[in-house]
């Protein structure tokens, strides 16, 4: 694995301002990759306090497969944006992809790149990156369901892309995963605006027509953000797949199938 959290990220900084500049370049993988890279220059001159000891950007240190991931999957004609909140310590925080599981990630989306690590790491809380053995259990549920809908990725992402609002994994001293709701007030907002801006810079490259947040805190932010930006589009939500929601535990694939029926997306991607 590689050394250094930035360096993928600059030459990926350098190599996209050559290609975005071509307005014959001006793909949808390339406009939502400059807007990530613009996002990660602004979160680079935030600072954050208690209870925020550790801060790992998977854009920066996982940009290889991130970048694999956007560039294979993004394509023009997307309808639906699936919006997650930001990474998990074996999910993302490993792979650079939404919800990503290892598995789904190197078996499923076929995902490949090289991961080096965040500048300062927590001992229990080591970036190993596409070899990383423990699964993620949001992640393998959220993949493992629309493998079994769809079959093969290319039907998914012919109608959708997975995007997290916020790139960010925190922790507090002892590892402890936190999320952005539970950041002091202050520094939660100076980071999340930062994301609503990037966040309406995505949904105008990919040009699509819903957005379905993945948990409520998902859906509410992405509700407001683009609301607030004018951004003509429609929001809604799905249940989080996480074991820490008791009702996920009871049967989380039922409630997302009958949710997307509800909203005219399966029928997008049913193999059937």
């Amino acid at each position: 694995m590689l050394d250094g959290s930035t360096a993928g990220n600059e030459t990926g900084l350098a190599v996209l301002q050559d290609r975005v500049s071509d307005p014959a370049d001006k793909t949808p993988s390339s406009r939502f990759l400059q807007a990530e890279l613009e996002l990660n220059a602004h979160l680079r001159g935030l600072t954050f306090g208690e209870p925020v000891r550790y801060v790992y950007n998977p854009l920066e240190y996982a940009w290889d497969p991130h970048r694999c991931y956007v560039e294979k999957y993004c394509q023009p004609g997307q309808r639906v944006l699936f919006l997650g909140m930001n990474p998990g310590p074996f999910g993302m925080a490993q792979t650079g992809v939404p919800f990503g599981e290892v598995k789904s990630v190197v078996n499923w989306l076929k995902i490949t790149g090289e991961v080096g690590h965040p500048a300062d790491e927590h001992p229990k809380r080591r970036i190993l990156g596409l070899g990383c053995t423990q699964s993620e259990v949001s992640g393998a549920r959220f993949w493992g369901f629309f493998r079994k809908l769809c079959g093969e990725p290319e039907q998914f992402f012919r109608h959708c892309f997975v995007h997290n609002l916020c790139p960010l994994i925190f922790m507090n001293a002892s590892g402890k995963n936190l999320t952005p709701p539970e950041l002091p007030a202050d520094q939660r907002e100076a980071l999340l605006s930062l994301c609503d801006a990037a966040l309406c810079k995505a949904v105008e490259a990919l040009n699509v027509s819903m957005v379905i947040g993945v948990g409520k805190v998902a859906e509410h932010r992405a509700r407001r953000a683009l609301s607030a930006a004018g951004v003509k589009v429609q929001v809604e939500g799905i249940m989080h797949p996480s074991p820490r929601n008791p009702l996920a535990n009871k049967g989380w694939e039922d409630v997302a199938k009958a949710k997307l029926a509800d909203l005219g997306v399966l029928s997008l991607l049913s193999n059937s």
